[in-house]
């Protein structure tokens, strides 16, 4: 975690300052205090001191990592394994064309065709060419969005249904799975996270630490990544969105190419990229606000929604999060409800990828599979005005 204040290699309080500069001066001119003239010049030379302190301790910040900031926390990356502030990266998308009919030869698909959606709000152009083969009549491809960065990510299957450049014999379009991959580049916090996690792979031992960082670099929108081993020789890697979502197929195939790279991972290691489990859970609730609030009752019913929204999200950022009810509590309280009554969700306790001491690998696979909390249904009810 970096840190939000400068580290104070020289001091900067004034009082300190304004003392030195004082006894400086009364050891130079022998006078006990400085007075008139001499008083302003000690009050100007001191407001200097302080600006060259405030100056040399940013400057030193800035060789600190967990400091430093824009190019000279790039610059700190050559003493990491990292070393290089990611690119942006471009999402993907399987595509299947369909034709009209099935043709006597083949149906060529050419490379750059362009798909949209519905509201033509993005679009995606296919890798290379597609040869659909006679007597077929469908063929899919690979296809990457055409702008930078994560505004291509999660289009879900069948969004992407408009070819822009039709061709002899089109039908029809759509992508089979969901898009992804997509990312921007990494702010001052995210690659130092992404530096220091980088330390781990300089272990060429299957270091947990090791498949974690390369998955992150690979997918930078992952929220949390978890790494076990149920069987000799065999990793398993769970990634979860930070959407809440577990990764789709777009972003598994990127965490599998770089985490199963030869260079990468132990010879004897056999990575497998694999969902999360899921738990359901819905929120069922009554709230009441307090009697002569400062805030009216429209406000604080929206601040509850908003905190109830944030819980949501809160719960499922984290693979192996237990569902708490008591934070959903805490934060509608917050929100400014007098008290709540929660009919659900209950306390469960989610799976986290730990592998139990007792393991039996021909038994016990599912216990090492962490779990994500996933809410199906809201239901707040307002249950009106009570006094203290």
């Amino acid at each position: 975690m970096r840190s939000e204040e400068m580290y104070p290699f020289v001091s900067t309080d004034a009082d300190e300052v304004d003392a030195d500069v004082a006894a400086i001066y009364t050891d130079v001119t022998g006078k006990a205090k400085a007075r008139g003239v001499d008083l302003m010049f000690c009050q100007i030379l001191s407001r200097l001191v302080l600006y060259c302190a405030a100056n040399t301790n940013f400057a030193a910040n800035q060789n600190l990592a967990s400091r430093a900031s824009g190019a000279n926390l790039d610059a700190l990356g050559q003493i990491y394994y990292e070393q290089t502030r990611p690119a942006a990266t471009y999402a993907g998308v399987m595509i299947k064309f369909t034709l009209s009919e099935a043709q006597a030869s083949a149906v060529i698909v050419p490379a750059g065709t362009r798909i949209t959606d519905m509201d033509n709000s993005i679009f995606f152009s296919t890798d290379e060419d597609l040869t659909i083969a006679a007597g077929d009549t469908e063929g899919s491809i690979h296809a990457t969005c055409t702008e930078i960065g994560t505004p291509g990510n999660g289009y879900a299957i069948g969004d992407l249904c408009v070819c822009v450049d039709t061709f002899p014999y089109y039908d029809s379009c759509e992508n089979t799975d969901v898009s992804g991959g997509g990312g921007d580049v990494p702010d001052d916090d995210e690659f130092y996270a992404l530096l220091v996690a980088s330390q781990d792979a300089y272990s060429a031992g299957g270091a947990e630490g090791s498949y974690v960082y390369f998955a992150e670099k690979a997918v930078p929108t992952l929220a949390d990544v978890v790494v076990n081993s149920p069987n000799d020789g065999e990793v398993r890697i769970y990634c979860l969105l930070d959407t809440g979502e577990k990764a789709g197929a777009e972003e598994k195939a990127l965490v599998l190419a770089a985490c199963d790279a030869k260079e990468h991972r132990p010879l004897t290691d056999k990575v497998i990229v694999s969902d999360p489990g899921e738990v359901s859970y819905t929120i069922e609730l009554t709230y009441y606000v307090p009697a002569g609030a400062t805030a009216s009752v429209a406000q604080v019913q929206s601040a509850v929604t908003s905190a109830v929204n944030d819980y949501v999200a809160w719960q499922s950022g984290k693979l192996g999060r237990d569902i708490v009810p008591d934070e959903l509590i805490s934060r509608i309280i917050g929100a400014g409800a007098k008290r709540c009554t929660i009919t659900t969700p209950v306390y469960t306790v989610l799976q986290d990828g730990t592998i139990p001491a007792s393991y039996d690998p021909d038994t016990d696979l599912p216990l090492t599979v962490p779990q994500i909390a996933k809410c199906t249904s809201i239901t707040l009810t307002y249950g009106g005005v009570e006094n203290e």
